[in-house]
């Protein structure tokens, strides 16, 4: 008996995990429409400590770890709405400089002290991207997929940074910098996922979802 061809999701929309602009604006750029499920105010705190990077934890683990925990908790939160089922999507990224995590900046000294590290050397992007679709026979069914991006940073003077942070743009960005914004000046080489480097790496998002049924642009 010919197995029937699996059909994309109805309107081809999707939960989006993520409160990053840039990640919505990226799936409505390749054909993907988003609804956003993230925590409400009674969730937040519990949001914010998945965060936490564990002692020792390289960042490979650390990313991974953490984008799996935030999809467990989305699919969750689906469930506990009553939303109508679709496909889940959750993306983290993160910044390591010779093994160091560096995360989103807590004040505007952390965030010029982060980018004095990074100034004239190169640092690696991890940005994990993990999807969730339910299944009639196993129920729910996780992906995820990582993009590694090296990035070399000019040598920065005192000035640039206190300029760039006086922006309010590192806040908030993991490495206190966003590629797509001012600091895509301070960047001499990229070598990797330059969507990946921004928070949602183009190749790997599509064949995730792809894999679930979701159709893109292209």
């Amino acid at each position: 008996m010919p197995t029937k061809p699996r059909t994309s999701v109805s309107h081809n929309t999707i939960y989006l995990a993520s409160q990053s602009p840039r990640r919505a604006e990226l799936l409505k750029l390749w054909g993907v429409q988003t609804e956003l499920l993230v925590p409400n105010s009674a969730e937040a705190a519990d949001a914010e400590n998945l965060e936490a990077v564990l002692p020792n934890e390289r960042a490979l683990v650390y990313v991974k770890r953490v984008t799996q925990l935030k999809l467990n908790a989305s699919v969750q939160r689906m469930h506990a709405r009553g939303l109508p089922p679709r496909v889940v999507l959750c993306a983290d990224t993160t910044v390591a400089l010779d093994g160091d995590i560096f995360g989103k900046p807590t004040s505007a000294a952390h965030a010029r002290r982060m980018l004095a590290a990074l100034s004239g050397a190169t640092h690696q992007v991890f940005t994990a991207v993990a999807v969730a679709r339910l299944d009639k026979l196993h129920g729910v069914l996780f992906e995820l997929a990582v993009s590694k991006s090296h990035v070399t940073f000019a040598t920065l003077t005192r000035a640039q940074i206190n300029a760039y942070v006086a922006t309010g743009e590192p806040m908030g960005k993991a490495g206190a910098y966003a590629i797509q914004g001012l600091a895509g000046v301070f960047a001499r080489r990229i070598s990797g996922s330059y969507s990946g480097i921004m928070g949602l790496p183009a190749f790997e998002t599509a064949q995730l979802l792809g894999r679930a049924g979701v159709k893109l642009a292209m």
